[in-house]
């Protein structure tokens, strides 16, 4: 008797097994509509269509195409693809590649493999796109260039139901050579972690990093960057109203003609971002885009909506500088041969009560600011170009020297710019 309780309960796992992959291919098939359709929705300037979707139990093929439209001409471009999924027991893996292949008949740009781009999904809503690319080389005959790869790695975890997503990039190396200039790019590696917070923001942290960056070019000495890092960070406060940004770039040296200086410092900030207000704007951007690609209107009917679609630009940038923010560069230091050259920058705008926002008949009237910059009295001496531009400055005493370096300082307030004690009022911006 208990004996066949155990082969009736394995009869019910094998019938499960047996079942899940088509269970697992359906609901593959409903996420991959659903995303496909929040992709088209959430913006107008890349399109994905499916086509064919023939779906079995262990697996499916499906077909389609990705249409990019260039915002700035209008001009489309279609890449058709198809794709071979299997199911499992608690996802699917698609396996994506181009209908005409990923290189033109008769071509050899691949000689080791070919690229693999795959889409692995899970039923409770997690996906991974990952693009492998192998070794590279691509020749263009009438102009001699030749686009060089070492392969590398492109890697999207998403979760949380679209609300997560982490981005991973390795590539050791990329290179671009022809008879104008040789650029190669080394060790690039990029990491990104986002939440989404609403509508088009994002927070989370990222970094990028290049070992090395040439450029050599027959007209102009070589150039070289090493130990390039780009860090980003953004995070929600103000109960996720506001949004807090700040950006470093740092650069161990840059040679030039064999003479190397470094390190160079960058750091931006912007605190206290409207989100509600960005994603206005944000939207009204892309509506005014989309009117400009649309030909079946008539210019009348155009100019009114783009009259409306500013209207809204600028109540949005008025509730924007309304909710207070402050934003500029926290560091800029670049190392010369003569000295470094120094800099910081702040803008500041204070948040207004409902009754403060209805009197505000200019943008930025109360905003705030101070300015700090600074460079070697040797180095406007030694360039001609620097001296040709500084010179003026100097003269009207926008610079002053103290010791052995020009320095700027600057004050903002009231639409008033002061720059050592020099006053400058400012335009309104209505």
């Amino acid at each position: 008797m208990k004996l066949n309780k155990w082969i009736a309960a394995g009869a019910v796992l094998l019938v499960g097994a047996g079942a899940a992959p088509w269970g697992v291919g359906y609901m593959t098939e409903q996420q991959w509509l659903q995303a496909t359709e929040e992709v088209n929705g959430a913006q107008p300037f890349v399109r994905v269509n499916t086509g064919e979707y023939d779906r079995g139990v262990l697996g499916a093929e499906t077909s389609g195409s990705v249409t990019i439209t260039d915002p700035a001409t209008g001009e489309s471009h279609e890449i058709e693809f198809k794709a071979t999924v299997t199911h499992g027991l608690t996802g699917s893996l698609m396996d994506f590649k181009p209908r005409n292949g990923w290189q033109p008949e008769g071509a050899d740009w691949y000689p080791e493999d070919q690229p693999r781009l795959t889409l692995e999904t899970r039923l409770w809503g997690t996906a991974t796109l990952e693009f492998n690319a192998p070794v590279m080389e691509v020749t263009n005959p009438d102009s001699g260039e030749i686009f060089r790869t070492s392969g590398g790695l492109a890697k999207l975890d998403v979760g949380s139901m679209g609300e997560q997503a982490d981005l991973l990039m390795v590539w050791p190396e990329v290179a671009l050579i022809g008879p104008q200039a040789d650029v190669i790019v080394r060790g690039l590696e990029l990491e990104q972690e986002m939440a989404w917070l609403s509508g088009d923001v994002w927070t989370g942290s990222g970094s990028m990093k290049l070992d090395n960056v040439s450029l050599q070019s027959p007209e102009t000495p070589p150039i070289v960057i090493d130990g390039m890092i780009l860090t980003s960070s953004s995070e929600a406060s103000n109960e996720g109203r506001d949004l807090d940004s700040e950006a470093a770039l740092k650069l161990e040296s840059v040679t030039v003609d064999g003479a190397s200086y470094g390190p160079h410092r960058l750091s931006l900030f912007l605190n206290g971002l409207d989100v509600a207000s960005w994603n206005t704007f944000s939207d009204t951007m892309t509506e005014l885009q989309v009117l400009q690609l649309q030909d079946e209107l008539d210019s009348r009917e155009v100019f009114q909506q783009q009259m409306q679609l500013m209207q809204q630009m600028t109540q949005s940038v008025q509730n924007m500088v309304g909710a207070g923010f402050s934003a500029g560069i926290r560091e800029l230091n670049v190392s010369t041969a003569e000295g470094t050259i120094e800099g910081d920058l702040e803008l500041a705008h204070p948040r207004l009560s409902d009754t403060e926002r209805q009197q505000m008949l200019m943008v930025m009237q109360r905003l705030t600011g101070s300015l700090s910059f600074s460079l070697p009295v040797a180095l406007a001496e030694q360039y001609p170009e620097i001296r040709m531009q500084v010179a003026p400055l100097v003269k009207q005493g926008f610079f002053v020297q103290e010791g052995d370096r020009l320095v700027m300082r600057g004050q903002l307030q009231d639409m008033v710019l002061n720059i050592n004690d020099v006053a400058l009022p400012l335009p309104p911006l209505m």
